[in-house]
């Protein structure tokens, strides 16, 4: 399942785009210096994503400025084989 696979289903479990739910996620005092087992516990425990998902989650928050498709200037490459990927929504995805 690719990274942006992973998100659609997120947000189809959660009904918040992984936009929104990164934002909660920074509300909650988690950022890209936080600890991905911290990141994926929240969503685990605050929105009831498996493990999987959540550290997918995790993952983009970690990485953001690399990964996030509106950003035009990426800071350096993804991580792995994550990609860049569309954090607003599958409805306004325009892939």
């Amino acid at each position: 399942m690719s990274g942006q696979a992973y998100l659609t289903t997120i947000e189809q479990q959660t009904g918040k785009t992984p936009r929104e739910l990164i934002a909660l996620a920074n509300e909650a005092g988690l950022t890209s210096e936080s600890k991905a087992g911290e990141i994926g516990s929240y969503f685990t425990s605050e929105h009831g994503l498996g493990h999987g998902h959540a550290m997918t989650l995790a993952q983009v928050i970690r990485h953001l400025d690399d990964i996030d498709l509106a950003n035009a200037t990426p800071a350096g490459p993804p991580p792995g084989s994550i990609g860049r990927l569309w954090l607003d929504g599958a409805a306004t995805n325009p892939a």
